[in-house]
């Protein structure tokens, strides 16, 4: 795989994270702080990739 498709998957990944994160607070502040979490991870790892 190209490491540009790589980059924007994970840019994707983390913008869906994200979301879900900010779905889930009113429910389950623990799972959305996870889903906060695994965001991060997907954009310091887009970075490094890159």
């Amino acid at each position: 795989m190209s490491n540009s498709i790589v980059v924007v998957f994970l840019l994707a990944l983390a913008g869906f994270l994200v979301g879900g994160a900010f779905t889930m607070w009113k429910n389950s502040r623990v799972m959305a702080a996870i889903l906060g979490v695994c965001a991060v991870l997907a954009v310091v790892g887009a970075i490094a990739w890159w």
